[in-house]
């Protein structure tokens, strides 16, 4: 087993931290995930105990692996071996676990970004919100807890909606106290998390529109399993006749952790070579 090329992804972002195992041996193949949430914690202590409980999981030593990448916030991470950029990371993982995909959305907590890709899973151009923007992961997490709902859950109340109302795309601070209003003046949850999930949604479209967007499109991210907000691209995106496929992975969340194992084990070759 250990003469094989083994691999460790990690991806560190605001509030969650995943790891990715991979035989890099000929084919790229996912030996393990995990991901935990950093709840206020170290991050550098939490990414050290999750790398000892992926390899103590799969009977290997930090040693076995040739190459530790990390991405995201993971840059002053001790125990990897190189950094990547997020965005080059989401594109490669993105497109490996979606054969053909042209263009990736990383609907990320912080900002939601549009990368052009080619067959490889190469950047070929990108844009991306401000991370000051109310269109983002962090912004549902925040108003679907003042709701009293959880995380998971707001996709598939979205999808309840009958009227759903839109608040302000200036900023998060005017967007939650929209929403306080709404709240005040008696809308609906299920309209309230679909105007969220419309306003979102919007930002993603004029991302698409100005790469030049082309099919197949594939969101990654922690957004990418929320039913409701795909909904909702996929509604402004018909009504804006932009001829878009859009398609999701159930590992979706753990595309950059994917994409730095994958550019770890490419690196580790490189390097052997010289």
């Amino acid at each position: 087993m250990n003469n094989k090329t083994f691999t460790l992804g990690i991806d560190v972002g605001s509030s969650n931290i995943k790891l990715v195992l991979l035989d890099y041996s000929n084919n790229p193949v996912i030996l393990d995930k995990i991901t935990e949430k950093i709840r206020k914690r170290n991050s550098e202590m939490v990414a050290d105990q999750l790398i000892d409980d992926i390899l103590a999981k799969n009977n290997l030593k930090f040693q076995d692996i040739a190459y530790v990448a990390s991405t995201g916030e993971g840059d002053m991470l001790a125990r990897k071996r190189g950094h990547f950029y997020s965005m080059t990371t989401h594109a490669k993982g993105g497109s490996f676990l979606i054969a053909g995909a042209k263009t990736i959305i990383d609907m990320g907590a912080l900002f939601v970004r549009a990368i052009k890709i080619n067959n490889e899973g190469k950047v070929l151009d990108y844009k991306m919100t401000g991370q000051c923007a109310s269109g983002s992961g962090q912004f549902i997490e925040n108003i679907s807890r003042y709701l009293g709902l959880s995380i998971e859950e707001v996709g598939e109340v979205s999808m309840k909606s009958t009227a759903p109302e839109t608040p302000s795309g200036i900023c998060s601070v005017l967007a939650e106290t929209d929403v306080i209003n709404m709240v005040s003046r008696g809308i609906s949850t299920p309209d309230i998390i679909k105007g969220i999930h419309l306003s979102i949604a919007n930002k993603v479209i004029k991302l698409l529109t100005s790469v030049k967007a082309e099919s197949h499109v594939v969101l990654t991210g922690g957004m990418a399993m929320n039913v409701g907000m795909i909904q909702a691209i996929n509604e402004l995106a018909t009504a804006a006749k932009l001829n878009l496929t859009l398609t999701t992975h159930p590992d979706a969340i753990y595309s950059g952790a994917l994409g730095a194992a994958i550019w770890g084990g490419f690196r580790h070759h490189k390097l052997a070579q010289k």
